[in-house]
């Protein structure tokens, strides 16, 4: 499959002005009475929005929560890209069957997005399959079909013709065959989003099948033959939406929402950018370190780096160039020997203690080589990793210091110092710190209340983009 040039590619198809399009999903948005329920597998997928809760469990009692909420939209973040089959299957069921139970009781429909990696990794079809059957099962919802849009233009994840391409400088890759597709756990092969699905449902679903909103369609605001074709789903058929901007999303939506109003079910499985687009929610300006930290603070900053992928690293690289920053290196490749790593891990956090106390920031990162354990190995080197994530969680929460600013690369890592580091059960996000990269604002339950939390993804941004949200927080010290 061959890349494309980027530049040539967004000039291929004619704009739409942006007026026109807000009036249509304003006046589409207004029929719309659901509570949007967005299921996270890791906490990166705020990295849209602003002003809306994370909830970090899913008891009944946040769920009752969320769905009383002023907010249209609340998340929960389930980090099931961290999980086995058997426990993503587990949760899935749990919040489905509260989602249904306190939706009947309060008379309050609900859109349930599963949120997933742009890049196409996780338990899918596992996640979106689990909640349809559960729904049904429950005896009053038919899930007609499952909406495909995993377009992320921050990421530069970019979907044409059905296939979906991560952007590397100006030519676009077919996701397949960049690194994300070669993921131990959940890789793949196609890029094709029809084939995708026909290679990750073993040919239940096939690539025939597939219903294709066009960027043709979109971009001609042939508004009737989207909501057409979203009529004519059944049996939880799957809609490919095609987008290069922000705008196609919001265009796509318009039909979506006449098809809602018009008493179609679907279940979602997309990027961060439906969330925000399906949510109404306004964007606003990157976060400054005004806004974030206090200038007046005397400790230092703490940076965990956890992801193993190659944008990780190169940032990781670039960061070394600042000064007066504190480098400790994690060997996780001592996880073999409990022991061996516990005092490894005391060690780093002993370390990176006395840095932050001082008024420097420390950057503790597990070994850059990844752990290989060789062919069919995959599901011990998951629980190995899963192992090592404990432990970077634990050096934050046996933190003996509050630091001015905590930084967390990668999305399992900083789902896991969400919840068990920072001990973090509700969250408000403030916003994002770089394209991409949002940020929460820790609650009172939390073991660092009110902490500026900052969630990088391990595979957004350039080379340089967290050597500069690092710049920026560090300079703004009296």
């Amino acid at each position: 499959m061959t890349t494309k040039n980027l530049a040539q590619t967004l000039a291929t198809y004619p704009t739409v002005a942006s007026e026109q399009v807000d009036t249509l999903f304003e006046k589409a948005f207004a029929q719309l009475s659901h509570k949007i329920i967005v299921l996270d597998d890791d906490p990166t997928g705020v990295q849209t929005v602003h002003g809306v809760s994370v909830y970090t469990d899913w008891s009944e009692d946040s769920i009752r929560a969320g769905f009383a909420e002023d907010n249209r939209m609340f998340f929960i973040l389930t980090n099931s890209r961290a999980f086995t089959a058997q426990e993503t299957t587990t949760v899935h069921t749990e919040i489905a069957e509260r989602v249904e139970a306190i939706s009947r009781g309060t008379n309050t429909p609900y859109l349930l997005i599963s949120r997933g990696d742009s890049t196409l990794r996780g338990h899918y079809p596992l996640e979106t399959l689990t909640l349809k059957e559960t729904i049904e099962r429950q005896g009053t919802t038919t899930m007609d079909g499952e909406i495909l849009l995993p377009f992320f233009e921050q990421g530069g994840r970019l979907t044409v013709d059905d296939i979906h391409y991560v952007v590397q400088g100006d030519e676009m890759i077919p996701a397949g065959e960049t690194e994300f597709a070669k993921d131990r756990t959940f890789g793949y092969q196609a890029s094709h989003l029809g084939a995708y699905i026909e290679e990750k449902t073993a040919g239940a679903f096939t690539k025939d099948q597939t219903v294709s909103i066009t960027l043709e369609e979109i971009r001609t605001l042939s508004i009737n033959a989207m909501v057409s074709k979203l009529m004519s789903v059944h049996d939880f058929q799957k809609v490919v939406v095609n987008a290069l901007t922000e705008q196609d999303v919001k265009i796509f939506s318009i039909a979506l929402l006449r098809a809602l109003a018009e008493g179609k079910q679907f279940l979602y499985r997309t990027a961060a950018t439906f969330t925000k687009v399906i949510g109404n929610i306004s964007s606003r300006p990157l976060l400054t370190a005004e806004e974030l930290t206090d200038a007046t603070s005397t400790r230092g900053g703490l940076i965990m780096v956890g992801s193993h992928v190659q944008k990780t690293t190169q940032q990781l690289d670039a960061l070394r160039s600042l000064k007066d920053l504190a480098f400790i290196e994690l060997d996780a490749h001592l996880v073999q020997d409990a022991a061996i790593f516990a005092q490894e891990v005391e060690r780093a956090r002993t370390v990176a203690e006395t840095f932050v106390a001082s008024g420097k920031t420390a950057v503790v990162y597990t070994k850059r080589e990844r752990l290989d354990l060789g062919p069919g190995m995959e599901e011990e080197e998951l629980k190995l990793s899963v192992r090592i994530s404990e432990a970077v969680t634990s050096i934050v929460h046996d933190f003996a210091h509050t630091p001015r600013y905590l930084i967390a690369k990668g999305g399992i890592t900083s789902s896991d110092i969400g919840t068990r580091g920072l001990e973090v059960k509700r969250a408000t996000v403030a916003g994002q710190v770089a394209p991409g990269v949002p940020v929460w604002t820790t609650g009172e339950e939390s073991r660092f209340p009110h902490l500026p939390y900052i969630i990088f993804p391990g595979n957004v941004g350039s080379v340089d983009t967290l050597k500069d949200v690092v710049e920026m927080l560090e300079n703004h010290v009296n």
